[in-house]
């Protein structure tokens, strides 16, 4: 994409990991799109957010209480299919959030030096909350905002093995794959509320409106 001086314009790829990529991957993918767009308008475009899955049904719409719970939040579940993750999506991303610990793992094993790039987002929402955000750059522009979402995930990996979760599960998002609405909708609380901290660390912008809270149901 031009930058407006005729080169490529510098993007930074944000890929979200779990099982079938039908749930908790697109959630998490839709409502940082979401979040991205309302706090930084045409700036976002320096942010690419995407998701797949371990075992992705390639093709597939994304779950119906999944879909249902975006239009809560105020997000858009259009035109979504699912995928299977593929070296090709782990080769291009900046940052890998994924689902699970499990899913982290076979994130790293694939190789690609992927292991410094790769978080559960519960992880990353604990290690984010421990950087002081005056150290990382401003995100004034769409390339500023790429530069400083690079420092953010250095960041974060330089604080790993320092800030340890309390319990393994504590750094997980369960599946709700055939659970119940109810299910579905604390899962995406859940989601929602790990993304706040990272949407805000890399923006610079703090949440507003809807997305200061939970979406009015």
């Amino acid at each position: 994409m031009p930058d407006g001086s005729g080169g490529p314009r510098q993007v930074f790829r944000i890929l979200h990991v779990s099982t079938g990529n039908v749930c908790r991957s697109p959630i998490t993918e839709r409502l940082t799109r979401h979040a991205l767009s309302d706090r930084l308008g045409e700036r976002a475009v320096g942010v690419v957010v995407e998701s797949a899955g371990t075992w992705g049904h390639e093709g597939a719409p994304m779950e119906a209480h999944a879909a249902q719970l975006l239009s809560e939040y105020g997000a858009d579940a259009r035109g979504f299919t699912g995928r299977e993750l593929l070296d090709e999506h782990v080769i291009d991303a900046d940052l890998v959030l994924t689902a699970t610990r499990d899913h982290r793992a076979q994130v790293i094993s694939m190789g690609h030096s992927a292991g410094l790039r790769t978080f559960t987002l519960k992880e990353f929402t604990r290690l984010v909350r421990a950087i002081d955000m005056a150290t990382l750059p401003s995100a004034a522009s769409s390339d500023e905002l790429v530069e400083r979402a690079r420092a953010l995930a250095r960041a974060a990996a330089a604080l790993r093995g320092w800030l340890l979760a309390p319990n393994p599960e504590a750094d997980e998002v369960q599946d709700p794959y055939g659970a119940p609405l109810p299910y579905f909708r604390s899962i995406a609380e859940e989601i929602h509320t790990a993304l706040d901290p990272v949407v805000t660390a890399l923006t610079g912008v703090p949440p507003r409106g809807v997305l200061a809270g939970r979406a009015l149901l």
